[in-house]
């Protein structure tokens, strides 16, 4: 008995140690809560590249479930795309239509900036534009709107795509980026965009013959562990940056009135300038399992100081 609570002791001692960890920025939290399971610089303003997209795909969703838009509609790739530079994997050309929901995922799964540009020009067009500006920046507007609803205080949104070489250059924060993603999987929508490893999707071409893609997810950690999700970033500012999102089965408990309920059981894992962002990230999730496993045996406790 004496050689198993030293093993105990020894084993809580670990799981109390912060792990080392060579992101400029991270955190890990309960998706449920927002309890905040271990952070090192969550608050530091740094660029986050792609992760962009998380914010510009739910003002997508957001506005097409508040309109009642079906993401099949087709829309078409503006002639301004041809100045935004970055990733195009998809080939868009102006004049090219695809669906919002195939424009999504090329933004999500394949970091397409032309995607995001894409769906930024057309929604914005239709977004209420009280200040009367271009489709883009209006939809650039939507998505600083979101974040200030979701309380991301250290947050400034430039543009769609995340490219960040501009002066001043947008930013966020690791924190904040957490938030968002718990926002993201309130949607019920949401998972389809992060989650797919592949996805083949259909480009009208402007001279009317469709051509198909098959987008591959630029996530490599999707299906380890749990992971479903989210989103991969990088730019020479930012470094390399990715938001992981890790399920297990709901845990079934008895709440105070004696009825059977089920806890969702979701981590978000969300980290800034790392030098190995899936090695760092797999460690992470695992970490952070055990961290939320040792956080539920403790009657999942929270406050305002341990929460989003």
């Amino acid at each position: 008995m004496p050689r198993l609570l030293s093993l105990l002791t020894a084993l809580l001692a670990v799981l109390a140690t912060p792990a080392a960890q060579a992101a400029a920025s991270w955190i890990v939290v309960d998706s449920e809560t927002g309890h905040i399971l271990d952070e090192g610089n969550r608050n530091e303003k740094r660029q986050i590249a792609s992760l962009t997209k998380v914010a510009s795909a739910m003002v997508v969703l957001d506005w097409a479930e508040a309109t009642g838009t079906s993401m099949a509609t087709p829309v078409e790739v503006p002639a301004a795309v041809t100045g935004i530079g970055g990733v195009n994997p998809c080939g868009l050309l102006p004049g090219d239509r695809a669906s919002l929901r195939d424009l999504v995922s090329a933004a999500m799964m394949q970091s397409d900036n032309h995607a995001a540009y894409t769906l930024a020009y057309n929604v914005g067009s239709r977004l209420p534009n009280p200040q009367g500006l271009s489709p883009v920046d209006n939809f650039t507007a939507h998505m600083n709107a979101l974040a200030r609803k979701l309380g991301m205080k250290r947050t400034l949104f430039l543009n769609p795509h995340g490219l960040d070489n501009s002066s001043p250059a947008p930013h966020s924060t690791a924190s904040d980026l957490a938030r968002l993603t718990r926002y993201a999987y309130a949607h019920g929508g949401f998972n389809f965009y992060a989650s797919q490893p592949e996805r083949e999707i259909t480009i009208a071409g402007a001279d009317g013959l469709p051509r198909t893609f098959l987008l591959r997810n630029t996530n490599e950690l999707l299906g380890q562990d749990g992971i479903e999700g989210v989103k991969t970033g990088r730019t020479a500012r930012a470094g390399d940056c990715l938001i992981l999102a890790a399920d297990r089965e709901p845990l079934p408990v008895t709440n105070e009135q004696g009825q059977k309920v089920a806890i969702t059981r979701r981590i978000i894992v969300v980290l800034l300038a790392s030098p190995d962002r899936f090695g760092e990230g797999l460690a992470m999730i695992r970490r952070g399992w055990d961290l939320h496993e040792r956080w539920m045996s403790q009657g999942r406790p929270v406050s305002k100081r341990s929460t989003l």
